[in-house]
Parts: structure tokens; sequence; C-alpha cells
């Protein structure tokens, strides 16, 4: 593979397009990921995998030029903007960073169902993308659109795909009910439903526009969501009557799985954690193993480790009999509590009890991010000491598993300190760090290919970038990048896995799932600060 540059004209590896191009000195070439050499998968994977695999690689390939057809005949520097950074909204970081606001003002119910439906979907399609290693389309003949570090991630199925499908159920199954209920009009309904439906499509068929995925990703992710929302939840189904017939069926009737489980965990003793810290460390040590270095098994063991967490403090409060305390309504909401009759009361609202409001509403924000960033640098660096010399002492008596890629504690002294990172303290943890940071990749890995929307604003806050990414083939020793710069040797070097990373991450992210969820809500009550706005009758 090759590519040519002049100056006049933008790199590329398909005709020019139809906006001024993005002029690069110094493009090197790296493999993409899941594009090593055939052997080298078939030299690992299992004979059933690497079958599957190879069936998966010629699809990708025809629907590569699919794509790249589609790309010449519609992109447009609006589109290429509006789907790059709507791709963000089918995130799991999206969701996790405005979740804990469903705990913190009163949605809880909502908000774990959202959380567990996202997590079974970052989960299982981070599954499928470690067993299966399938590349995404090629770049060339397609020019990849992207933000943030999803580019680095196998790319069957598509993880955007299975949220966005998974989300808009569960949130249609929500608005069905209020309709039936008549407590919105159809009018609201039917924008709604239009809503749902206009934010799938933006999320799905932007991964084909992106050439982020190929048709089969996008297909597999959508069949993967729905079959997530549809064993998780309880929806009644919409009825349909049979002609000539009293007989009705219920369509999309959920399995109901999800209430099942929140029953058995409000309701159970100490079997409870028992079961469920097994079956999570379980589900970690299960996760398959990659041919390449994909992050895929960080998101999975991240989000897996927020379930554990959210569940255990669902069963804590529960077990403790904390969740039947006196709920405490948030001042500034219209309700007032009568002393003498014990009961809140309803009381009109001035402009200073909205302006109280919204400041208590900022201040439980505010308060809440910085305990679990508190948590999450403290947790990890505790951890990062105390873990390594743990697992070197266990090591003498047995043999500890370690998944590829990550350093067993034998063969390192200890893990970078939080407190002792370049910029000063790492910022936020990964899973609910905002994309905008990695700025924008135009063109995919190999593609040479450069992109600019030009002239406005967006020209400056998009950039586009080339790739430092490289992949150590099970064949050789040697890395396959094209270029051996020194610089990013240097730089790709101190990025290392740590085998106390995994069970540092389990422990931090259920932690921060046990704050979010059940500690610092009834922290808000035992404040005064409340957590709901209203009083249930």
């Amino acid at each position: 593979m090759s590519v040519t540059e002049s100056d006049d004209s933008p790199v590329s590896s398909r005709e020019s397009s139809p906006v001024r191009g993005f002029y690069s000195e110094k493009r090197p070439i790296y493999q993409d990921i899941g594009c090593q050499p055939l052997d080298a998968y078939d030299a690992i994977l299992p004979k059933w995998r690497a079958a599957i695999r190879r069936k998966l690689v010629a699809t990708v390939h025809e629907e590569s030029k699919i794509i790249a057809k589609m790309q010449d005949y519609i992109r447009t520097p609006w589109l290429d903007t509006y789907f790059v950074y709507t791709s963000s909204l089918g995130t799991h970081t999206f969701f996790m960073t405005f979740l804990p606001a469903l705990f913190f003002f009163g949605f809880a119910e909502t908000g774990r169902g959202l959380l567990i439906v996202l997590a079974l979907g970052v989960y299982f399609s981070s599954f499928f993308k470690d067993l299966i290693c399938s590349p995404r389309p090629f770049a060339p003949p397609v020019t990849r659109l992207t933000i943030g570090t999803h580019h680095l991630e196998y790319g069957f199925p598509s993880t955007h795909s299975t949220n966005s499908v998974s989300i808009a159920l569960f949130l249609f199954g929500h608005v069905y009910l209020l309709a039936a209920e008549e407590a919105i009009s159809s009018q609201t309904y039917t924008l709604m439903c239009v809503g749902l439906v206009f934010y799938t499509f933006s999320i799905v068929f932007g991964r084909l526009y992106t050439a982020m995925h190929s048709f089969t990703d996008c297909v597999m992710g959508v069949l993967l969501g729905g079959g997530i929302w549809w064993a998780h939840s309880s929806f009644p189904g919409i009825p349909i009557s049979v002609p000539s017939s009293s007989l009705q069926i219920y369509v999309a009737r959920g399995l109901g799985i999800g209430k099942m489980v929140e029953d058995w965990v409000t309701q159970g003793g100490w079997e409870v954690p028992l079961i469920l810290i097994p079956l999570c460390l379980l589900a970690v040590n299960q996760h398959p193993q990659p041919v390449d270095d994909c992050p895929c098994f960080e998101d999975a063991i991240a989000f897996g480790s927020v379930v554990l967490g959210a569940l255990l403090g669902k069963w804590g409060v529960s077990y403790a009999g904390v969740d039947g305390r006196t709920p405490v309504v948030m001042p500034g909401s219209g309700w007032h509590w009568d002393h003498s009759l014990r009961q809140w009361t309803a009381v009109d609202r001035g402009l200073e009890d909205v302006l109280l409001w919204w400041s208590m509403a900022a201040l439980k924000m505010v308060v809440g991010i910085l305990t679990i960033f508190a948590w999450r640098i403290l947790a990890k660096s505790l951890l990062h000491v105390v873990l390594p010399p743990t697992f070197r002492l266990l090591a003498r008596a047995f043999r500890l598993p370690n998944r590829r890629f990550y350093t067993p504690a034998t063969d390192y002294k200890n893990v970078p300190s939080e407190f002792a990172h370049a910029g000063g303290l790492r910022p936020i943890p990964s899973v609910i760090d905002l994309p905008g940071s990695a700025g924008v990749e135009v063109g995919g890995i190999g593609s040479g290919s450069g992109y600019s929307w030009g002239g406005r604003q967006s020209a400056r806050d998009i950039k586009s970038r080339s790739e430092k990414v490289r992949f150590e083939s099970p064949l050789s020793k040697s890395m396959t990048g094209v270029e051996d710069d020194e610089d990013w040797k240097d730089e790709d070097e101190d990025v290392k896995h740590y085998d106390a990373d995994v069970l540092t991450k389990v422990t931090v992210y259920a932690g921060i799932a046990l704050l979010a969820c059940e500690v610092l809500p009834v922290m808000f009550d035992v404040l005064g600060w409340g957590v709901k706005s209203w009083v249930d009758v």
C-alpha cells in the first residue's frame, strides 16, 4: 500500500473531496487493528473463531467498496460535521456522563434500567469484538471520520448501534406507557417516537456514513441492542387484534429478566453479594482474548463493575432498611414540611424558589461529581500500591491468571502513581471522559486521507490527525509500522497494561456506581438537600 503526496492536492485514498483538503508533510502509515496478516489470526485464534473471522473479513472487504461509493455520492461538509458529532450521542461515554444525574434527582429506577441495558450492550458487543477480531471498513477505499478513540477497537458488532437501539427502545417503553395512561397527549407521544427514530437513525446510519462500521456490523449491533432490551424489559407489549377473531397478540412483550433480578436483589440476604461478586469476576475472566491490543476489554470490565456496584448498592440500602427512609424534597420545589401534620404540603413557587432549586441542583452535581473523582483518584492510587505486592506474594503459591498484553506483577516493580502524572493529576476516569479532547481523525489508518471543513469555527474545533498506533505481530517481534520514529516509539512504550489494572478497575468502577446510585442520594437527603422534586402520593 502506498500513498503519494503533492503540493496541490490533499493526501487521499480516492478522488479529491468537494471541500478543501488537509495537508500533512509527514503521514506515516500504521497497521489498523484487525488488519495483521491472516496467518497471525489463524495461529492464535481457535479454528472456529478464525473461520468466522475469515468470512467477516471477506464481507467487510466487499462492503468497504460499497461504503466508499456511498461516501463519494452523499458526503458534504455539513453532513460530515453532523454525523461525526452526533456519534458521541451513541457512546457509553455520553450516557455515563449524564446517568448519575438521574439518581441525584429521584429517577433511580429509570437510571438503573438505563445503566443495566447500556452496560449489557457494552459488555456483549465488546465480547464479540474480541471474540472475532474483525476489522473496520478498510481505508482505503473508505474515508474514515471519527471522534475519540473508537477506531482503535474491532468493528464487529457496532457498539454505537447496540447502545442507540437498546436505549431508544427503553425510552419508547416509558413513552408508550405514559401515552396509554393518558399522562401525555397523542401529539406528544408521536413527536417523542419520531425523535427516538431520528436519534436511532442518526447513530446507526452515521456509523456507515463515517465508515466506522460495515453494514454487517450495524445489523448485528441493532439485533444485539434489540435483544438486550427485550430480555431486560418488562414492557407489556403492544396489543394487536387478530382479524376475524377475539384473539389479541402482544408485540414486543419483554421477558422481564431485569425486574426479576431487581426483586431478587432487594429481597435477598447475604447470598446476593456472594453470588454477584463471583459472577462479575467470572465475566471478567472469561472475556475473550484478542489478537491485537484492543481496548474493548477495559470498557467491558468497567461496565460490568458498574452494574455490580449498582446492584450491591441497591441490596445494601434494602437490607439495611435505608430505602424506607422519609424522603426529603429538594428546597425550592414548591413543597413545605408541615411539622404539626407530619407531612409535605404544596405551596406556591416564586422566583426565589426557582433560583433556590437551581442552586441546589448545581450544588448536588458539583459535590456528586467531585466525590466520584476523589474516590477514583484515591482508590486507584491505593490499589496500585497494594495489589502488585499482593499478586507477587500469591504468585509464589499458585499461578495467577494473566491476560495477553497485561504485564504480570512479577515483571514490574510498581505501577505509576496517579499523583505522578506529567500534567498533574489524571483529571477524570476513562469511562466518563468526554471524547472531544482526542480530536477528530479524518481518514482511516493507512488511508492517507485528509479532510477539512474549512473556514468557520468548526475548522478550528475539528482537527485532522494521523495515527500513532502500532501492533506487535504474534509471528514476529518487529513492529508493523512503516516508519520507526524514535519520538513516537518512546511515547508508545510509556503506555503499558499492568495486571493490577484489572482488579483496580473492578473495584474503582463498582465504587463509582455505589456512590452515584445509593450513597450520594442518601447523603443529599441527610443534608436536607433532597433528591426528588415531588411527593409520592
